[in-house]
């Protein structure tokens, strides 16, 4: 009875490894398996010969677009196991994107070098009065440094993101890189919203007095004086150039935000949805309606390039407010400048100022 029972154990274990043993081979396409019938051959699927009926391209289309209905979850690009456009973002990322930037930042900052130079630094004519006048009360200033400050924070920040592998890495090391980097990207993401608050405070602060007028015509045309000494064209609170910088931050801020969140929420948000097939420079979708993650990838190059150049325009909006001219830099810090550099590049300001001054003073009843 034993010796039966073991032969019968024996059999069933010396069947199930011949299964184990043939599935094993054919699952690994050994011939033990193969077919090679004329309905498997005109159905596309032969173990034997992997594409059968199917062209190469023909394969690769389906492994790189994806094949419809394929796919029962709600994302269908599940079905996509190739998604070639990451090869366009990433060359135009890496390639006219970062070179681009690269030059058009070392052109400003040889630029207001040449400016420095040649010109000097723009002096008050006549020397400083030692009368003050308000230019920014205490709540524009904190509104200006809150979005300066972010705005810093960002730009230092992206720049890592773009260029930090090639200037960065080599000498503080992978290590401490990769870590400089991790938390800069959370700083970047947070960040950025006390950014966006700062635009819109500006915006309801300051729109008022960043209308064009007559006066921009005159100062566009002399260039603002800042070329010629002694030369002041007429302006009011704010004048043609400062009206561009207001007016580029405001719009700019705003394409910076919407992108911005393009990429903080992938696949949920998408403010970028029409804005991005408007803007697409880089081949990605080839023309057609964006995906959300074709979507995604014209963000990040609309976001690095508006950066790009928003970084370079504050960097000249910071040389003129500091070093680049005497006395401008104490209307964002004490908010109080002296009344001959405002009747220098604001006489018409000045003179609203001190019109509105004497009519309160009319008004005051007498004691």
């Amino acid at each position: 009875m034993t010796c039966r029972r073991l032969r019968r154990v024996f059999g069933v274990l010396s069947v199930l490894v011949i299964f184990a043993f043939a599935g094993l081979f054919g699952l690994t396409g050994s011939p033990v398996l193969n077919v090679t019938t004329a309905e498997a051959q005109t159905a596309g699927n032969v173990p034997g010969n992997w594409s059968g009926s199917l062209s190469d391209a023909e394969v690769w289309r389906a492994v790189r677009k994806g094949i419809k209905g394929r796919v029962s979850i709600p994302d269908k690009n599940a079905a996509q196991l190739v998604q070639s456009d990451g090869d366009s973002w990433r060359a135009v990322k890496n390639g006219p994107v970062s070179q681009f930037g690269g030059w058009l930042l070392l052109a400003m900052i040889v630029l207001l070098g040449l400016f420095y130079a040649f010109r000097g630094r723009i002096m008050i004519d006549g020397g400083p009065s030692g009368q003050t006048i308000e230019r920014f009360n205490s709540l524009e200033r904190m509104v200006h440094w809150l979005t300066a400050t972010s705005f810093i924070v960002l730009a230092l920040t992206g720049l890592n993101l773009l260029y930090g592998r090639y200037i960065l890495m080599p000498i503080l090391g992978q290590d401490l890189f990769a870590a400089l980097t991790y938390y800069g990207k959370i700083s970047h993401n947070y960040i950025a919203f006390s950014f966006m608050v700062g635009v819109v405070l500006m915006l309801v602060l300051w729109i008022k007095d960043n209308f064009p007028n007559q006066h921009d015509l005159k100062w566009i045309a002399q260039a603002g004086g800042l070329f010629t000494k002694g030369s002041h064209p007429p302006s009011k609170r704010f004048n043609a150039g400062q009206k561009f910088i207001f007016w580029w931050v405001v719009l700019a801020g705003i394409s910076m935000s919407l992108s911005g969140l393009t990429l903080m929420f992938p696949f949920m948000l998408e403010p970028m949805a029409k804005f991005a097939t408007m803007i697409n420079l880089t081949g990605i979708g080839a023309g057609g309606e964006l995906s959300q993650l074709q979507q995604t990838q014209v963000a990040s190059i609309w976001h690095a390039l508006v950066g790009l150049v928003f970084i370079a325009v504050i960097i000249g909006h910071i040389y003129i407010g500091s070093v680049g001219m005497e006395g401008a830099i104490e209307a964002v810090s004490t908010g109080q400048v002296d009344r001959t550099w405002a009747k220098n590049h604001h006489n018409l300001w000045v003179e609203e100022v001190d019109a509105e001054g004497a009519e309160q003073a009319e008004a005051q009843p007498a004691e």
